[in-house]
């Protein structure tokens, strides 16, 4: 009796503990969503005024946000695609070659990554001043393509920590050159690593408010837009975009996981 008693309760407090974290985890994003639907129009937008869909009709028209929103896009699929570039090439050179100072530029690479972002931020707001660079769109993406390839090289070296290079030398053996290996063997073994950090690259790019408050000039982006908006209280029509954002983001990882994406690009 006593065991099935502990069993029990060892049961319940289980059932509570996940229940307590699954709340603390999704009870903002469920406030959120809720809140996009909220009919108030009066400041601090928290009181329940009923159920509307006139703040997602309204989001259309402001424009100031919807230009933030295609600000960050813009700055985070750039950097992404640049991190992954340069993330991807220094993952595969930094395995294959040596060279003098290779332990000094592994250990450099955790900087970025460990290093409070205010601190990033300064500096590269000291570096851009230094150097004459307007504060921008161009900075912006400067700065979050740095703290973003770390990241990808990461993905990338863990990928590689299983990588058999005999496969390179069969291809060259087979008549293949250099670039037609890279291309056809090494960046097909590769890919989930590389979609993973441009997975994490574009994540970290869209999430980042410290680093572009100190970078952006005149270039708001989504995040500073919310940022600066939490005084006067947050409307419902960012609520109804970050809505749109989360199902957006949903539906991509419901079609990743799904393996939809693969036979897209399989067939293409």
């Amino acid at each position: 009796m006593k065991k099935r008693t502990k069993r029990k309760l060892k049961k319940i407090f289980s059932t509570i503990f996940c229940t307590l974290i699954y709340l603390f985890l999704f009870a903002p994003i469920v406030y959120i969503v809720v809140n996009s639907f909220n009919a108030t129009t009066s400041k601090p937008y928290l009181s329940w005024k009923g159920f509307s869909f006139d703040w997602y009709v309204k989001l259309f028209d402001n424009q100031t946000l919807l230009q933030s929103f295609g600000n960050t896009m813009i700055i985070a699929i750039t950097s992404m695609i640049l991190a992954t570039i340069i993330g991807t090439l220094a993952s595969v050179g930094m395995y294959k070659f040596k060279f003098k100072g290779k332990a000094a530029i592994d250990g450099l690479l955790y900087i970025p990554v460990v290093i409070p972002e205010i601190v990033l931020g300064i500096a590269l707001l000291t570096l851009f001043s230094n150097i004459n660079i307007p504060r921008g769109m161009l900075t912006l993406i400067i700065a979050h393509t740095t703290f973003c390839v770390p990241f990808v090289i990461f993905n990338v070296r863990a990928r590689l920590g299983g990588y058999d290079m005999s496969i390179e030398e069969a291809s060259m053996d087979l008549g293949a050159g250099r670039i037609r290996t890279f291309f056809e063997i090494t960046l097909p073994v590769l890919a989930p690593g590389i979609g993973g950090g441009a997975l994490l690259a574009f994540t970290l790019s869209i999430d980042d408010v410290i680093i572009s408050y100190f970078v952006n000039g005149q270039t708001k982006t989504f995040p500073l837009k919310v940022y600066e908006s939490i005084r006067s209280g947050v409307a419902p029509d960012v609520n109804a975009l970050s809505t749109l954002i989360l199902i957006g983001t949903t539906v991509l990882v419901v079609l990743t996981q799904s393996g939809l994406i693969k036979k897209l690009l399989k067939k293409a």
